[in-house]
């Protein structure tokens, strides 16, 4: 399954692909979950229309997850997964309404948050385990007095990024060569980061982290206790320790947000981190079985057009 893949395929072909994507194994009836007493309805109006025998009701592959009550085509759904699995540093809402050929910028708008819901961090099945790279950042770029600098800022300019500026901390904890979680923290103060950390990773794991004061004493609750390096002395690795993949992740997400969305408001910077961390954490995979799997994960979440409105007008 690639793009040029999909691009090709008849909207009926599409319903399909999504059908066994959704139902391997045959419909499943969206409202009470009976797969043993569903027929078909034939439908110009409404291809693909099934009817639950137990139930009584009807329902689509669309019905009861993220492209529920949309007009989008399946095939540019079909094909707006793909891109968003695949795309390494994101796409902005602007440029798929380009690419797929959308009516308009709000329904491109919606159609990526609806993708993002379903790439959401779902509860851990298991807690981070071995060693955990902990490290956070600030998202924001620099503050407007400086945006027009061109070069390094000086020592005293230093002083007004990074903390103790009004940018947002965002909080991620690796599994080294395996699973991520990114959100939002309100600040970075010891309190804060260590009850993460307490929250997601497993008492046997190591915990790696640069100098910060505020993760001082957390080895003591960790088996594998806490390994730091020395960023301020131009240390960056010594024996096991490092943060060098936190960073890496750290380096996406903000290439993203500086190069696809320019900006992007504290109040969604939570769905963000949720398709960056979606990417990540299933690196390893193909781009078509990332895209099976945010499918997948769409199934049982709706998202309104409303709900990201008013996150944002809140």
């Amino acid at each position: 399954m690639n793009l040029a893949t999909l691009s090709a395929l008849t909207e009926t072909e599409a319903r399909e692909m999504l059908e066994r994507i959704r139902w391997p194994n045959g419909p499943v009836c969206a409202h009470c979950g009976c797969f043993e007493n569903i027929r078909t309805i034939k439908s110009e109006a409404r291809p693909g229309l099934y009817r639950c025998g137990d139930c009584k009701m009807q329902f689509t592959v669309r019905v009861n997850t993220v492209l529920h009550d949309s007009h989008i085509p399946y095939r540019l759904w079909l094909m707006a997964f793909s891109i968003m699995a695949s795309a390494k540093k994101g796409i902005s809402a602007l440029q798929l309404q380009r690419q797929l050929g959308i009516g308009s910028y709000k329904c491109a708008w919606h159609l990526a948050h609806r993708i993002r819901h379903a790439m959401k961090q779902e509860p851990l099945r298991g807690l981070l385990t071995g060693e955990v790279e902990v490290d956070e950042t600030y998202v924001g770029g620099k503050p407007r007095k400086f945006a027009g600098k061109v070069g390094k800022l000086t020592k005293e300019e230093k002083k007004h990024v990074g903390r103790g500026t009004k940018k947002v901390p965002v909080l991620a904890l690796v599994e080294r060569d395996g699973r991520i979680r990114a959100h939002v923290v309100p600040n970075v103060t010891a309190k804060t980061l260590k009850t993460s950390i307490r929250e997601l990773v497993d008492p046997s794991a190591a915990i790696m982290t640069d100098e910060f004061n505020a993760y001082k004493g957390i080895g003591n609750e960790f088996e594998g206790g806490h390994h730091t390096v020395n960023h301020s002395r131009g240390e960056y690795k010594r024996g096991k320790a490092s943060t060098n993949q936190v960073e890496a992740f750290f380096a996406l997400l903000k290439r993203g947000i500086n190069g696809s969305f320019h900006s992007v408001s504290r109040k969604h910077l939570n769905k963000y981190c949720d398709e960056f961390a979606f990417r990540w954490s299933l690196r390893k995979d193909s781009d078509a079985d990332r895209t099976v799997r945010a499918i997948v994960r769409g199934d049982g979440k709706r998202l309104t057009y409303k709900s990201p409105i008013a996150a944002a007008q809140a």
